[in-house]
């Protein structure tokens, strides 16, 4: 039985989607307000950040998977304008709930499916942009993950992945009280759940660093792959080209 990790935790793979899906329930309606505190509001400037270098155009479709809470969904749809196309995914039924209803008190309709990253349900080379902000890592089968994304991008379209990454190594004792002390504590003060974001804290530690992830986006066929260190490496964003 092939296994895998779910934060520090060795589990069958076949579990971990359901753990995973456990964890996004419990802390789907507090989500975004956690995020503000988590990152003392950071994770704006870094999706502002990653809509920059997304450079979307007027017209153009684009694939917000793992999109949770809409806010790159919502912004990808300013630039886009009324003859593009944003597709809001998530796997998760609270989150994809939470973010279509956001987009519909902001009226903006735009079409919205909950469906695995790993199986995506849109034809091949279909989306000038696919983005996947802090959900990656979440994922089991995170190469085949990226070449589902890959398949559905156009040539000449590409792939942006943020998520946390390595911290700058002078930071990282500080980084680690962060995560295991406080983040758990801000959890359950705040949303009553502190096991969830101490998975959260867990999840980021198993996360493939920044050239590890630019490898694996190589390795599925992407191409002019770099990426951009934010926050002294607490968050990167990666930028890969269906050629």
């Amino acid at each position: 039985m092939s296994q895998t990790h779910f934060g520090f935790e060795t589990v069958p793979e076949q579990e971990k989607a359901s753990r995973v899906a456990g964890v996004f329930s419990s802390v789907a309606s507090n989500y975004d307000v956690m995020n503000d505190l988590m990152s003392a509001g950071l994770h704006r400037v870094w999706k502002k950040f990653t809509i920059g270098v997304a450079a979307p155009r007027p017209g153009e479709r684009v694939l917000d998977v793992a999109g949770g809470t809409a806010d790159l969904s919502s912004a990808f749809l300013k630039k886009v304008g009324p003859t593009g196309q944003v597709w809001l995914t998530d796997i998760n039924n609270a989150m994809l709930t939470v973010g279509r209803d956001r987009l519909l008190d902001e009226g903006r309709i735009t079409p919205a499916a909950q469906c695995d990253a790993e199986k995506l349900p849109f034809p091949d080379n279909h989306f000038d942009i696919v983005t996947v902000a802090f959900g990656l890592r979440n994922m089991t089968h995170k190469n085949k993950a990226l070449a589902e994304m890959y398949r559905v991008l156009r040539p000449g379209g590409r792939l942006l992945v943020l998520e946390f990454s390595k911290v700058w190594e002078p930071l990282s004792k500080a980084y680690d009280l962060y995560s295991f002390k406080l983040l758990p504590w801000l959890g359950e003060k705040v949303a009553g759940d502190s096991a969830s974001y101490r998975y959260l804290a867990e999840s980021i530690r198993m996360h493939p660093d920044q050239e590890t992830l630019r490898g694996m986006m190589e390795q599925v066929g992407l191409e002019r792959v770099e990426y951009f260190n934010m926050t002294a490496g607490i968050v990167a964003l990666h930028r890969g080209y269906k050629l």
